[in-house]
């Protein structure tokens, strides 16, 4: 459990002192006499002990009201972790095309798109210290998540990626022209765009290399990684049950591609193999880095609602008590 307002607590301390000065004081009279004889006749008076009850009730609301006031929440982290000065976003193309089946793993066929996620899983792992952000396009182009340096939740994002999710087609200068846009006001010494796709710009409004001047001119390094091999690739077909392959022609834009890393100071690489496509991160992931101390975000669940309640209820008991039950005659 954590505070919100700490410096609040040292008011609790001074909340036994105030019922000790009180209890010096004691409590007025209930009835007044000219002289105490008058209540010699009267025998077995029994000394009640409601007054202690319900000033008791009201110390402890006011201790309970005090607690709330210091914001009492529980946070699930809260830790101090170093980043590197790298932030990277990450551009994933979920065009039909990346159903192709041309990786072959542990001697089973990976479309693109699985292959795609698995090696950057991969490489988020190895890079715990940086930001990283991702972007996932086809006909358009959305933030699929931000900057970030929880990675858990970036792996989750990750993961719920899946082909059919956007209109088809392949929108590279908008994935691009996005990613970009993510580190525009971004201080950082290094700022990376890492763009995977299999296709030709068909979609979307910006031009790729009208975005990679705007990369170019904001620092930004793009890495280009033409998913898929050469010549033709298996697509499977679905026919009465049954899984077939038809051959597909490769369509990757190659030129634009080498023309957005070269204009930006990053490099082009063909990932056509299982094999190729991990040693092309582990490639990126010789990047500079630089350390700098970031806070993580941290969760907290407030509680000071229920130590509120608490004390307003009770504060409705002893204000009925006090007005029933344990009523004091003036």
């Amino acid at each position: 459990m954590t505070f919100g307002h700490p410096y609040v607590l040292p008011l609790l301390l001074l909340l036994p002192l105030l019922a000790w000065l009180k209890g010096r004081r004691g409590q007025p009279p209930a009835f007044l006499y000219s002289s105490v004889r008058l209540l010699e006749g009267i025998n077995h008076v029994h000394r009640s002990r409601a007054g202690a009850v319900l000033t008791a009730v009201r110390w402890l609301t006011l201790g309970l009201l005090v607690f709330a006031l210091a914001e009492p929440r529980l946070t699930k982290t809260q830790t101090q972790v170093k980043a590197s000065g790298v932030d990277i976003v990450v551009a994933i193309d979920l065009s039909g095309s990346m159903e192709s089946e041309d990786f072959v793993v542990r001697g089973e066929r990976v479309n693109r798109l699985n292959m795609a996620k698995a090696v950057l899983e991969k490489f988020i792992e190895q890079r715990p210290n940086d930001r990283i952000g991702l972007v996932a396009f086809a006909g358009r182009a959305y933030i699929a998540a931000p900057l970030t340096l929880d990675h858990d939740f970036l792996r989750q994002n990750v993961e719920r990626l899946h082909l059919h999710m956007i209109e088809d087609n392949t929108a590279i200068g908008s994935a691009l022209a996005t990613a970009v846009n993510r580190l525009r006001d971004v201080k950082s010494k290094s700022k990376i765009v890492v763009l995977m796709t299999d296709g030709q710009n068909n979609a979307g409004t910006i031009q790729p290399l009208a975005a990679a001047e705007a990369a170019q001119a904001l620092g930004v390094k793009v890495y280009t990684i033409g998913v898929g091999m050469r010549g033709l690739a298996p697509m499977p077909v679905y026919a009465f049950g049954q899984k077939f392959y038809q051959n597909m022609p490769v369509d990757i834009d190659e030129d634009t591609l080498q023309q957005i890393s070269k204009m930006t100071g990053g490099k082009y690489y063909r990932a056509d193999n299982a094999e190729r496509f991990q040693s092309i991160y582990a490639e990126i992931d010789k990047l500079e880095k630089t350390e700098a101390v970031v806070k993580k975000y941290a969760q907290h669940r407030e509680l000071f609602p229920y130590f509120v309640a608490l004390g307003l209820s009770l504060l409705l008991v002893e204000v009925v008590a006090g007005q029933t039950v344990f009523r004091r005659l003036p």
